[in-house]
C-alpha cells in the first residue's frame, strides 16, 4: 500500500495528513518541531503498516530540519512543491477560499496523489554545495546591506561634510571609514597637514600613493562649510554609521574568503571557473543555484523558466500574448543577468547577440535578460556534460548551426 503524506510546515509545529491511493484520509496529526515530534511522524508511519519506501512525502520547502531528518531516516520519495502550485489548487475543493493548516496538509497529499508524475523527487546536494550556498546567500545579503548603509552615510555627509566625498569617492573603502571615525568634521580634516595625512593613509594600508595629493586636495576643495551646530549634530552619526559600514565590509570580505576556499574544493569548480567573467562571487552563486542533481533541470527550458529569463505565452482563439515571467527564482535571475552583463566585454558572440536584439527591446534590462536566457542554455549544456566552457568550440558550433538552417 502506498501512502501519501502532506506536511504543512511552520516554525514551531507541522500539520500532517496521510492519504491512501484512493484518496481516503487515514490519519491526521500535528507534530511539534522537536525531535520527539519528528519521531512521532515516523511512529505514525509504522502504525499504518507501510515501509519508508512506500511513503511519498510532499511539503513546500527543502530548507527545514524536518526534511533533513526524513532524508537521514531513509525517506527517499520526498517532493518539494512550489507554494504557487498549492495555492492554485485551493479551488479544487473549496470555492469559498476557506482554509487552515490541516486543510493545506490534506491538499498537498492529494496533489501528490493525483499529479505525482509532474514533479521531480527532491534530492539533497553535497554538504559542500550546501555550505557554499549558505556563504553565497550571506555574502549577497551583506552586499545589499553595504549598499544600504553606504547610501545612509552618503546622505549624512552631503548634509554637512561633502568634501569627504570629494576626497574619497568610494564609500566602501575601509580606509575612508577609518578616516571618518578619526576626522568626522571638515575643520578636523583640514587641520591635518599633508605629511600626517600620508602617515595615516600608510598606516591604514592605502597603497595607491599617487592618489594621496588628490585626497588632500579634495579635503580642501571649494565646498560650502557647515557651522559648529551642524558639525555637533551630524559628526556622531557619521562615526556610528562608519563603524557599522566598516563591520559589514570586513564581514563580507571574510565571507568571500571562506567562499573562495570552499569553491576550490568542489568537483564542479572547473565548469564554473571556465565561465567568462563569473568571478569570485557569481561562479559560486551559479553553482549553488544549479546544485549537484543533474535530474533537477532535465532540459535547458526548465532552467530558463525557473530563472525567469524566458517569457510565457497565453493563447486564446486568435489572440496570443507574451508575458514577462514573474513566478520564478528572482535571486537566480538577478545572478544570471549580472553575469550576462559582464560577459559583454569579453565574449564576442554575447556582444553580437546583445547589439542585435537591443534595437527591438524597450529597455536595456530586457536585452540583458534575453542574453541571460541564451547563456543559461550554454550553462545547462556544460553542467550536464560536466565539461568546462570553451568559447572557441561554442563559436564553431554556432557557425555550424547557422549554416544548417
Amino acid at each position: 500500500m502506498k501512502v501519501y503524506i502532506g506536511i504543512d510546515w511552520s516554525e514551531n509545529k507541522h500539520d500532517v495528513c496521510c492519504m491512501q491511493e484512493q484518496g481516503e484520509v487515514v490519519l491526521l496529526l500535528q507534530i511539534q518541531h522537536r525531535m520527539a515530534g519528528f519521531r512521532q511522524l515516523d511512529q505514525a508511519r509504522q502504525s499504518l503498516g507501510v515501509g519508508r519506501e512506500e511513503v511519498v512525502i510532499g511539503l513546500e520547502t527543502a530548507h527545514n530540519l524536518l526534511v533533513d531528518y526524513l532524508w537521514d531516516q531513509g525517506y527517499e520519495q520526498i517532493y518539494v512543491l512550489p507554494p504557487s502550485v498549492v495555492k492554485s489548487a485551493q479551488t479544487r475543493y473549496r470555492q469559498s477560499g476557506a482554509k487552515d493548516d490541516r486543510w493545506d496538509a490534506r491538499l498537498i497529499a492529494d496533489v501528490l496523489r493525483t499529479d505525482q508524475p509532474r514533479y521531480a523527487i527532491w534530492k539533497p546536494d553535497l554538504p559542500l554545495t550546501r555550505q557554499i550556498r549558505a556563504e553565497v546567500r550571506f555574502a549577497m545579503q551583506l552586499g545589499r546591506e553595504v549598499v544600504r548603509d553606504g547610501n545612509r552615510l552618503r546622505s549624512i555627509l552631503l548634509r554637512y561634510y561633502p568634501a569627504a566625498l570629494d576626497a574619497f569617492p568610494q564609500l566602501d573603502s575601509v580606509v575612508f571609514l577609518a578616516f571618518l571615525q578619526v576626522y568626522p568634521t571638515l575643520p578636523q580634516a583640514q587641520a591635518l597637514p599633508f605629511e600626517q595625512l600620508k602617515v595615516f593613509l600608510h598606516a591604514h594600508h592605502h597603497t595607491q600613493s599617487r592618489s594621496w595629493p588628490k585626497i588632500y586636495a579634495g579635503l580642501h576643495s571649494d565646498h560650502p562649510q557647515s557651522n559648529l551646530a551642524l558639525d555637533a549634530a551630524y559628526a556622531p552619526l557619521t562615526v556610528a554609521q562608519a563603524r557599522i559600514l566598516e563591520t559589514l565590509l570586513r564581514s563580507r570580505n571574510e565571507c568571500l574568503a571562506r567562499l573562495g576556499k570552499l569553491f576550490l574544493l568542489h568537483p564542479d569548480r572547473e565548469i564554473y571557473d571556465s565561465l567568462p567573467k563569473a568571478g569570485t562571487l557569481l561562479a559560486p552563486a551559479l553553482l549553488s543555484k544549479l546544485g549537484d542533481d543533474r535530474a533537477r533541470y532535465p532540459t535547458p527550458a526548465v532552467l530558463q523558466a525557473v530563472a525567469g529569463t524566458c517569457p510565457f505565452t497565453k493563447r486564446s482563439g486568435k489572440h496570443a500574448h507574451i508575458h514577462f515571467r514573474t513566478a520564478c527564482d528572482r535571486e537566480l535571475r538577478h545572478i544570471v543577468q549580472q553575469w550576462a552583463r559582464l560577459t559583454l566585454d569579453v565574449s564576442p558572440w554575447a556582444a553580437t547577440y546583445y547589439h542585435s536584439v537591443r534595437p527591438h527591446c524597450q529597455t536595456d534590462n530586457d536585452a540583458i535578460r534575453r542574453l541571460a536566457n541564451r547563456w543559461l542554455e550554454v550553462l545547462w549544456r556544460v553542467w550536464r556534460d560536466r565539461t568546462p566552457y570553451d568559447e572557441t568550440f561554442h563559436l564553431k558550433q554556432h557557425v555550424l548551426r547557422t549554416q544548417a538552417r
